[in-house]
């Protein structure tokens, strides 16, 4: 059997000045490490002006300090340089992530844990923490075999308002009368900023959803004024 070929290296995407490379390089800004690898002195970034594609960097001795310091997620400004033909990150302007977003990535993990306990503070604190990320992973802790994690889901997408809204509604016609009766108990909680999202989905629903939706809207004081469309249509009882 004959040998393999070598493995050839990651092609890169161009990222240079226009013209060439400069000699002393450039400053390449991404707001997203996408991998690190320590044993291949390498770096992957995400390109935000290229639509998210990325680009595998050699890190130069001097900037091995730095590489063993970034993480995945972080920003960054890296200077590179070309050296025989591959482009070479020297140095590393670390942009740490968010840390509230870094809680709610750890957060959202917890949501799916075995344990309820982990479950429970992280619906708690996915509604602290305002990331709408959480509204889909949220809604669907509504239906959790545990009380204790229901009712901290419950009250984190009332936190999270209008986001809430939307993946709730198809819940108003739900055959469990403890989901039907949490997701229209929510809307009706996050109050004002819900009327626009359910007013969007009366356009769309079948005839038992738009039941159900008007009679949300007409328990929140909101009623359909005629000769108007869309939106439009609905409006506060004096």
């Amino acid at each position: 059997m004959a040998d393999q070929a070598p493995e050839q290296p990651t092609k890169l995407i161009q990222i240079g000045p226009k013209g060439g490379a400069k000699q002393d390089g450039f400053n390449l800004v991404t707001e997203k490490v996408v991998a690190v690898n320590l044993a291949a002195q390498q770096l992957e970034v995400e390109l935000l002006a290229y639509d998210g594609k990325t680009v595998i960097l050699d890190v130069a001795e001097e900037a091995l300090a730095d590489l063993q310091k970034i993480k995945l997620g972080d920003g960054a400004t890296i200077r590179v340089v070309e050296e025989g033909g591959k482009r070479v990150a020297k140095s590393f302007r670390i942009r740490s992530k968010d840390p509230n977003t870094a809680k709610a990535d750890a957060m959202l993990l917890d949501l799916k844990d075995t344990h309820w306990l982990n479950r429970k503070y992280a619906a708690e604190a996915l509604g602290d923490l305002k990331d709408d990320r959480a509204v889909k992973p949220l809604v669907e802790a509504l239906s959790d075999e545990v009380g204790d994690v229901r009712q901290r889901a419950y009250d984190s997408l009332i936190k999270l308002g209008a986001a809430s809204v939307s993946p709730l509604i198809p819940l108003l016609v739900s055959e469990e009368d403890e989901l039907r009766q949490s997701a229209t108990e929510i809307i009706r909680k996050v109050g004002k900023p819900a009327v626009e999202p359910l007013a969007v989905a009366l356009g769309e629903a079948d005839e038992r959803l738009k039941g159900r939706i008007m009679k949300v809207l007409d328990r929140m004081g909101y009623k359909p004024k005629p000769k108007d469309d869309g939106v439009k249509q609905l409006g506060a009882q004096a």
